[in-house]
Parts: structure tokens; C-alpha cells; sequence
């Protein structure tokens, strides 16, 4: 219990400092909304009275704490682009990047698991030695390249689907499904073939410890000794290696939603970053930042209660 309210505190100085970091950040580029939104050719004191009038004139933590304290209870603030909510902004994309990125690790665990324990239980096979080679290609190419080779190949070679032709989930929900399977499949290969990767090695390495021949020689079956008593503790540095991979999966799919044209949290990052909306970009940053945040603290909890020598240590 003393380990998780540390890890909470933890939490919450990360999560400051992350959304102080944000709000600096913006601080320090030349140039504000106002000056985005007169022109360069405004008057000072046209400049001036926008300012007031946006708040960009108080001290700078004032504004950063009634920022944060809006933010934490859902007042993200006006759009200073489309003078709408940021908040119903956000909302309308929110449900497609976590669609895409939940997509995405379904994969990476549904492809990875099965690949590593094959391709450590058949390890002198040849094939398992050609998956084994293929997976060092796959997890080197990085995603956004990934995804346009598959919408090359599966866009415009085979037709699978039209590349630009995105579909909203309210509009058609297969479809929308559908166009989010191809994207899902350039963010998970890589992280798949990582997370293969590291199974295997954890299990090739398990399997020459000393409770292994112990297990054996009780009289186990090599399905028994894998299954039961193997993979049980080889799995443990794999699933704190997927939760990373979750966290990253949230980052990697901003990229991958600006291959695919897809109107998610990425492409609104980019428009708002070019048209200096700083409430919207900091919210979405702020956002991505918490969600990683809190996936890290979770695969830590988890690890600790997982791997009995966590424990004792604690």
C-alpha cells in the first residue's frame, strides 16, 4: 500500500510538471493568438485590447493554475480558431485515436504472444528461424512508413479500401472499422514483432533454469513445463514491455492518422498548432501526457503484485 501511494504521488508531480512544461513551452514561441489573429499588419493597441480581452496579458502562472484548475474539472477553454469549446472539440475525436489505438494493441498482443511461444518451442525449425528474420525487418521500419507501403499495396494495388475514404463511426460503424484495421496494422507490426522478440528470448532464457528440469523430472510433459510453469514467468517482462507499448501506441497513432487522413487527435493537433490555438494544443498534449502517465503506472502496480521478488523487496 506505502508503494502505490508512492507511485501516486508520484503521479501527480509528473502530471504537474508535464502540463507546466506544455504551458512554458508555448510561452517561449514567438508570437501569440492575438498577433496570429489581427495579422501582422494590426495596430498596437488593436494587438493590446485583444490580449486583454484573451487574458494574455496576466502573470504567467496565473494563468497557467486557472488553466490547470479549469482543466481538471473539464473547462478546457475556447477555441481561439473556431471560437468554439475545446472540450467539444476534443470529444468528437477523442473516440477515434483511442479506436486506433486500441485496435493497434489488440493486435500486438493477439500476434505476439502466439509468435514468441512458437518460435521458441520450435526454435531449430526453419521456419521458425525465417519468422524469427522477418520480425528484425519488421520491427525496424518505422510505422508511418509501414503505413504507406500498406496503402500503396492494399489502398491503390488491391483496392482493400480507399486511401483518403475514411468513414465516421457514427455515419456507418463496420465501415469505420474496417478503414481503422489497415492503420491498426502499421502501428502494431513493428511493436508485434518486438513483443515476439522479447517472449521469445524470455522463454529460451526461462527454459534453462534450474525449476525447469525440476518440473521435468516430476514427470511433466514439455506442454506442461511451457504452459504452467514457463511462460507463467516469462510473461512478466513482456507485459511490462506491452504496457509500454500501449503508452507508445497513443503517441504513434497521432503520426499514423496523418497518413491515413484520418480526423483524429493528430491532424487537430497539427492544424491547431499551425493556427496557434494554444488551448487546444496544450488539451490535447496534456491529455496524451496523462493517459501515458497513468499506463505507466499501472504496468508498475502490475508488475509489482505479478513478480513475487518485487514484492519481497518492497
Amino acid at each position: 500500500m506505502k508503494t502505490v501511494l508512492k507511485k501516486l504521488a508520484s503521479f501527480i508531480i509528473t502530471v504537474l510538471l508535464v502540463t507546466l512544461f506544455v504551458f512554458l513551452a508555448f510561452e517561449l514561441i514567438p508570437g501569440d493568438a492575438a498577433t496570429f489573429r489581427l495579422g501582422t499588419n494590426a495596430t498596437p493597441e488593436a494587438l493590446e485590447r485583444l490580449r486583454e480581452e484573451l487574458g494574455l496579458n496576466r502573470p504567467f502562472f496565473v494563468r497557467y493554475f486557472t488553466w490547470l484548475y479549469s482543466f481538471f474539472f473539464g473547462d478546457m477553454g475556447q477555441s481561439l480558431s473556431y471560437g468554439v469549446s475545446v472540450r467539444s472539440m476534443l470529444a468528437s475525436k477523442l473516440p477515434i485515436t483511442i479506436t486506433l489505438t486500441l485496435m493497434s494493441f489488440v493486435m500486438i498482443v493477439a500476434l505476439s504472444v502466439p509468435l514468441g511461444v512458437l518460435t521458441s518451442k520450435y526454435e531449430d525449425r526453419m521456419w521458425a528461424r525465417s519468422l524469427d528474420a522477418l520480425g528484425q525487418v519488421t520491427m525496424s521500419i518505422p510505422p508511418f512508413f509501414l503505413g504507406i507501403i500498406i496503402m500503396y499495396v492494399f489502398g491503390m494495388i488491391i483496392h482493400a479500401f480507399t486511401p483518403g475514404g475514411f468513414v465516421s463511426w457514427q455515419t456507418d460503424p463496420v465501415r469505420f472499422i474496417g478503414y481503422m484495421f489497415f492503420p491498426s496494422v502499421a502501428i502494431a507490426l513493428p511493436k508485434a514483432a518486438m513483443s515476439a522478440k522479447l517472449l521469445r528470448t524470455s522463454i529460451l532464457s526461462e527454459r534453462k533454469l534450474d525449476y525447469v528440469r525440476t518440473a521435468y523430472s516430476r514427470g511433466n510433459s514439455t506442454m506442461d513445463v511451457l504452459y504452467r510453469h514457463v511462460l507463467k514467468n516469462a510473461i512478466i517482462p513482456v507485459i511490462t514491455f506491452l504496457g509500454m507499448t500501449l503508452a507508445d501506441t497513443v503517441a504513434g497513432s497521432l503520426v499514423i492518422e496523418q497518413v491515413f487522413s484520418i480526423p483524429g487527435f493528430g491532424r487537430l493537433l497539427i492544424s491547431s498548432i499551425s493556427n496557434r490555438d494554444y488551448p487546444v494544443v496544450q488539451s490535447i498534449i496534456a491529455i496524451i501526457a496523462m493517459i501515458v502517465i497513468v499506463i505507466n503506472l499501472i504496468v508498475d502496480i502490475m508488475y509489482r503484485f505479478m513478480d513475487p521478488r518485487m514484492r519481497e523487496r518492497s
